[in-house]
């Protein structure tokens, strides 16, 4: 699954433009309406995963930039999702993060009822609307599908394919940790960051920083490391353990404990996998975990931050010190990481900013930009064009494209 160091080195074109977005794709209000509307909410977002929501009834809210939606286990045990939109008067029919409904979901506002397949069990005071349909105003399904136990959503129909089909090239490794199976570690954690969400993914997508800026990363994997950059979507990072027993505590016992499940395959016991899905997730694995991180723009210079973490349900006591390890390298690289993206960001503001000039080693940072240029050909520009204009010369740009 992975590439070696010679065939990712042909991989990447000896002319390759190293810049990177310029510094004004990073403080854009009118950019960022339309990343929400042609990035956001047309490609597939991580809602949560069948664990969190394990029986009828229970439920999981996920918004995304002015989107809302609900995810919930239906009586029949599939798993819904809807637009947590009432039908009525368009209130948020569940306000909770999360919960059980056990019968049906009533709206707060007017007490309309739905039950668990979304549709309309029935209005309050019925006689007051004359004629009414219930087959016609049932909750709005919002495209979902579930792959390795994570439930995927999106808003709008988007250029990106089913999720399976998107997550084919992971897919057969991916499969191994039987990640449909596992269960939470806690709630789902949300947090966030000063910062551009374009800053977020840039730290993320490239392993250069690891050996200044991540001891314990470098510690556990560093020199084995190796990032591969985004294809139709998807890219994956590998590092597997280095052969030395650890210099830091954490690293040390973790390795000393680290113990896979009995079902993994032999190339996976000492490794911790990151696949990232265009424009802004990860799901990551190690022997003892799943996890998926992503973020999500709040404003130009804010982003939300959201992680779920799940463990195999049959872990023993060694399986449980390890996980706690690395956990703890985990946090440590997750405060490094929101630091980082600090100090970029806000050099993107600075007139002295010249670009990005970007290593081989940062082809995935490359990548991810090229992915983001083909959608939003504005961002190909060197100088900012003027905000009011901003989204018809995006258009101008796109139409000369095509044509």
């Amino acid at each position: 699954m992975n590439m070696s160091q010679q065939e990712r080195d042909i991989s990447i074109p000896a002319n390759w433009d190293r810049r990177g977005l310029p510094g004004w794709c990073y403080h854009s209000p009118a950019l960022l309406e339309l990343e929400i509307e042609e990035v956001f909410k047309t490609h597939w977002q991580i809602a949560c995963h069948v664990s969190d929501i394990p029986d009828p009834g229970n439920f999981l809210t996920f918004d995304l930039c002015g989107e809302r939606a609900v995810i919930l286990r239906a009586d029949d045990g599939t798993v819904r999702a809807f637009h947590n939109i009432c039908r009525h008067r368009g209130s948020r029919l569940v306000a909770r993060d999360r919960g059980t409904c056990p019968n049906a979901l009533v709206c707060p506002f007017h007490g309309w009822v739905y039950n668990l397949d979304g549709s309309l069990r029935g209005a309050a005071r019925p006689e007051s609307f004359p004629g009414m349909d219930k087959s016609k105003f049932g909750l709005q399904t919002v495209e979902h599908e579930v792959w390795n136990g994570f439930v995927f959503v999106r808003f709008q129909p988007g250029p990106q394919p089913d999720v399976h089909t998107l997550l084919a090239p992971v897919a057969e490794e991916a499969a191994a940790y039987r990640m449909e199976g596992h269960v939470p570690v806690a709630d789902i954690w949300t947090g966030t960051s000063p910062v551009n969400w374009k800053s977020v993914r840039d730290v993320d997508n490239e392993g250069y920083h690891v050996a200044m800026a991540h001891p314990a990363l470098q510690d556990l994997y560093g020199s084995t490391y190796i990032d591969e950059p985004y294809v139709n979507g998807v890219s994956r990072s590998e590092g597997r353990y280095t052969p030395s027993p650890g210099r830091r505590w954490a690293v040390r016992n973790y390795k000393k404990f680290s113990k896979p499940a009995p079902h993994l395959p032999e190339h996976l016991h000492r490794s911790w996998n990151y696949y990232g899905i265009f424009p802004n997730a990860v799901i990551a694995t190690t022997p003892e975990t799943i996890l998926f991180y992503q973020e999500f723009p709040s404003s130009v210079g804010s982003s939300l931050l959201r992680s779920g973490i799940y463990r195999n349900p049959d872990e023993d006591r060694q399986q449980r010190a390890a996980r706690y390890l690395a956990s703890r390298i985990d946090r440590e690289t997750v405060d490094e990481d929101i630091q980082l993206t600090i100090w970029s960001n806000e050099a993107m503001a600075s007139n002295m900013f010249e670009g990005f000039y970007l290593s081989d080693l940062e082809y995935g940072v490359r990548s991810h930009h090229d992915h983001l240029r083909r959608l939003l050909p504005v961002y190909s520009l060197d100088e900012a064009p003027p905000e009011a204009e901003l989204a018809a010369v995006n258009t101008a740009l796109r139409d000369t494209a095509g044509s």
